[in-house]
């Protein structure tokens, strides 16, 4: 909530989507937890918040390669290099940022 960089967005919803695999892969040792309603309902919104950040990810991706492709053709790269833009990040995650923390409960 407080990024205020593109970097620290990516970290933030990376370990965001580490820490919902590893509540799942917990889940599976707890039968009894598994079956209640109330953590069926937790996963299943989890879940679609993952899809959210994915989808929004994805999308913001393409956004920006669009947006560097159209800054280095001409005559747009002209124009863009006068008023100051510039190329922008992707959204990458590292291989430490895509490893599951540990949970316990």
């Amino acid at each position: 909530m407080s990024a205020n960089t593109v970097n620290e967005t990516a970290e933030a919803s990376n370990y965001l989507f580490s820490t919902l695999k590893s509540l799942f892969a917990v889940a599976e040792n707890y039968p009894d937890l598994k079956a209640n309603q109330n953590f069926m309902q937790l996963q299943k919104d989890l879940m679609e918040t993952e899809n959210k950040i994915t989808y929004s990810r994805q999308f913001y991706n393409d956004t920006v390669m669009k947006y560097n492709i159209s800054i280095q053709t001409i005559p747009k790269n002209i124009v863009a290099s006068l008023t100051g833009f510039e190329k922008k990040d992707l959204f990458e995650a590292t291989q430490a940022e895509r490893e599951v923390p540990k949970v316990e409960f």
